[in-house]
């Protein structure tokens, strides 16, 4: 059950429940993720979710955007598409403090 009530997505990720995770909807943290879509392609680069790991305030954003990338970049274009982005959710619950419910 989400804590947030009609917040938006930017400020979810603002606010940290005692459990120490961000908690957030898919659709809502695929809204939050695509806001780093700097050339607005649909898909997030390993730079995009770099500069996402660093908005969020934690430490080796280019190591964990790396470990991302080869989590749940499938097809290894480089790329992380909408097919993709559920290996991503899984990431980011174990490893960037996110807790995502459907």
């Amino acid at each position: 059950m989400a804590i947030f009530g009609c917040l938006d997505a930017e400020a979810q990720a603002r606010s940290v429940p005692s459990s120490g995770k961000v908690e957030m909807s898919v659709d809502d943290f695929k809204k939050w993720l695509m806001r780093f879509d700097a050339d607005k392609d649909g898909r997030i680069s390993r730079a995009e979710l770099e500069e996402a790991i660093r908005s969020r305030g934690k430490w080796f954003s280019g190591r964990k955007s790396r470990h991302g990338m080869i989590e749940a970049d499938a097809d290894g274009d480089g790329y992380i598409d909408e097919h993709e982005i559920n290996s991503l959710l899984d990431f980011a619950q174990r490893k960037l403090g996110f807790q995502i419910y459907p």
